[in-house]
């Protein structure tokens, strides 16, 4: 696998887009570390390291600080990150499963390229909206829901808004939406010019970023700093503990994004002229965790939503209200209405994306059959079988992924940072991230008569057999490996010194 790695920088293409990546990668950073005018972020920075680290029931505040790369923290002009393009994009894509005129504009010629417009068009107002919510928020932190407990910051440290009023909110507004609009932007520039899905590519970058924040306050979990009051009966074995269970973690979320049910299809024998064509098998990929991570970010819209809004009602004063508020948050009706959601949403997905009837059609229309199965409508219902069991596999998976962090920080009382990283929609993006972008320079290696990252195998997403015999490729100079870890190296010292600021 090193080899492939150092293998990467000696084809002139893939190195440039690596490269370009790489520029983006620091821009997309240098963006979340700028701040809106007219607020102080030293207030905000206090606020999040005394008072949401060490409250799990702050949740919805600390999940949007670690997707936008600590910016929200900062309050910058990359605040919003890139949610506000995939809420759109989501939204887009299940009206066009629901609503007929938009499926039938998807099917036709550029029909893609005007949903991306409308896609477009619906962030643009999202960010019109979240923005105007974070400004009135700024604007009076003491009774917002969004920051709970701030009067704490702001009695000892004065005002979050020097200037509060219609000038700040617009430009608060402006700002939120010009970093959304530029991230956006950058996102396409990665798929085009660099390696990657741009998009899924920028929030990575934010998760990632706050990775070692997150291996730190683990390990001051287990030794505090030196002056600090804090002391901990933890052992010094359950560091390296945690890190052997976050690779099992990895290990076992790969092997079921990558788990699929090969449904085999025999295609018959056809006599046009002098030729025979077909005769040939090929296979159907259903994949285990069809839905991805949809589920679990559909699960925990609801519940946040639920929560903030009994928050911001009248009703939300009463006792009853802020016990149920908290039980939605980290109690057992949490867990037990985050896995029923998961569930639903699975199972719901599946149902807008995955067509059995069409399939069995147009294996039907092309001359094949699945073997013990007739064509046509038993076609389908074995599919929609199959699918089904699947479902429920990918389901308690993706289950038992999202109560690991949870779990993680209230039994074992780990960190909310880092309880991040052992599971949850952080993990499975950037699990799948890496995984479709290791996809892209296999391939490029393949091509340019290199080894791939797995010798035996390929990575799964296409079939082996569409990629030619190439032969092998050759060993790299020991050179290489020193350059290639120096330059880990340093990203690895530049992360923790940043970490540290």
């Amino acid at each position: 696998m090193l080899s492939a790695f150092a293998n990467c920088f000696k084809i002139p293409e893939l190195r440039q887009r690596i490269l370009f990546t790489l520029a983006i990668v620091v821009v997309v950073r240098i963006g979340a570390a700028i701040p809106c005018p007219g607020i102080n972020t030293e207030i905000l920075a206090h606020y999040f390291r005394s008072i949401i680290e060490k409250d799990p029931t702050n949740s919805v505040i600390g999940m949007f600080n670690l997707f936008s790369g600590g910016a929200v923290e900062n309050c910058a002009v990359f605040s919003l990150g890139i949610i506000p393009y995939i809420s759109a994009s989501i939204m887009l894509q299940l009206m066009t499963a629901v609503v007929p005129s938009l499926g039938k504009l998807a099917r036709e010629e550029g029909g893609r390229q005007k949903i991306t417009q409308y896609t477009r068009y619906a962030t643009i107002l999202i960010c019109v909206f979240q923005g105007y919510f974070y400004a009135r928020q700024f604007e009076t932190p003491e009774h917002s829901p969004l920051l709970p407990n701030i009067a704490q910051v702001t009695t000892k440290f004065g005002p979050l808004v020097s200037f509060p009023g219609p000038m700040f909110e617009f430009t608060t507004i402006l700002s939120l939406l010009a970093g959304t609009l530029l991230l956006m932007w950058l996102g396409e520039q990665i798929t085009d010019k660099g390696i990657g899905n741009g998009i899924s590519m920028v929030i990575t970058i934010n998760i990632v970023s706050r990775l070692p924040a997150a291996l730190l306050q683990g390990w001051q979990m287990i030794r505090p700093p030196a002056g600090s009051t804090q002391e901990s009966n933890v052992p010094v074995i359950a560091f390296p503990l945690m890190l052997v269970f976050l690779f099992g973690v990895i290990a076992g979320t790969i092997a079921i994004t990558q788990a699929m049910r090969k449904v085999t299809i025999q295609y018959a024998k056809q006599v046009r002229g002098n030729k025979v064509y077909g005769g040939q098998s090929a296979f159907l990929p259903l994949k285990v965790n069809y839905s991805g991570v949809m589920p679990i970010i559909f699960a925990q819209s609801i519940l946040l939503g639920i929560s903030f809004m009994l928050q911001i009602l009248p009703i939300g004063h009463y006792a009853w209200a802020t016990q149920l508020v908290q039980s939605l948050l980290s109690g057992s009706l949490h867990y037990a209405f985050y896995i029923v959601m998961i569930f639903f949403f699975s199972y719901l997905w599946v149902s807008f994306m995955f067509n059995p009837i069409q399939i069995a059609e147009d294996v039907k229309r092309n001359g094949g059959f699945i073997p013990g199965v007739r064509p046509g409508n038993p076609t389908a219902d074995f599919l929609e079988y199959t699918m089904t069991r699947l479902t429920l596999a990918g389901a308690i998976f993706l289950a038992i992924l999202a109560i690991l962090p949870m779990a993680a920080q209230t039994l074992c009382q780990i960190p909310m940072l880092t309880s991040q990283f052992f599971g949850g929609t952080s993990l499975l993006i950037m699990i799948g991230v890496m995984l479709d972008t290791m996809r892209q320079m296999e391939t490029y290696l393949l091509q340019r008569h290199y080894d791939g990252f797995l010798k035996k195998g390929r990575i799964r997403g296409r079939s082996a057999s569409s990629v030619p015999s190439l032969g092998q490729g050759h060993a790299v100079d020991s050179g290489n490996y020193v350059w290639l870890f120096v330059l880990v190296a340093i990203i690895l010292i530049v992360g923790a010194v940043f970490s540290l600021v």
